[in-house]
């Protein structure tokens, strides 16, 4: 199988149920190959550590961001604190170093505080989009999985999935 993700794949297992063969002498019935139908739900499975696996990576990089900002900030400050002491050693330009140094500091402080906000604003839109993506493929599964047991229970009706039932009976 070359399934991509999640979501390709339970398109196969649906594309699978909806085109299995009647049950002679039923039309709400159905038989599937169940190596195939399980190997396809095995897939999905395996897919899912990678689909989390990836939005850690998005929680790791975002902790890295921040990280980064905080040592530029803190590389400023110190900066600016230099530049502020050696402003000070100079009797004519005292006035002028603290007011030049307050200046830097709240430059380097607004910047820290922008560059976390950006990285946290970058990082919650790139989760949510991630948790969404997780959340839809999990009910595409939750959904298949009730299809499933109802198939299997011998439900009818639109709760077992248009129709076709998958009897786990007729496999024996």
């Amino acid at each position: 199988m070359m399934a991509t993700g999640v979501n390709e794949l339970l398109d196969m297992l649906f594309e699978m149920i909806d085109e299995a063969k009647n049950v002679p002498l039923s039309s709400d019935k159905c038989m599937l190959e169940r190596d195939k139908a399980l190997d396809l739900i095995d897939e999905i499975r395996g897919q899912f550590p990678m689909e989390l696996a990836e939005a850690k990576k998005l929680l790791s990089a975002r902790n890295d961001y921040i990280a980064s900002a905080k040592r530029e900030g803190d590389l400023i400050i110190q900066q600016a604190e230099e530049k502020a002491k050696q402003m000070l050693a100079e009797d004519e330009l005292l006035a002028q170093a603290k007011q030049r140094g307050n200046e830097i500091l709240r430059q380097a402080e607004d910047l820290t505080r922008d560059l976390k906000k950006a990285a946290n604003d970058y990082c919650e839109d790139a989760l949510r989009r991630t948790e969404e993506a997780v959340a839809e493929a999990y009910d595409e599964i939750k959904k298949s999985r009730t299809r499933f047991r109802a198939a299997a229970a011998g439900v009818t009706g639109p709760a077992a999935g248009q129709g076709q039932v998958y009897d786990a009976a007729q496999e024996k």
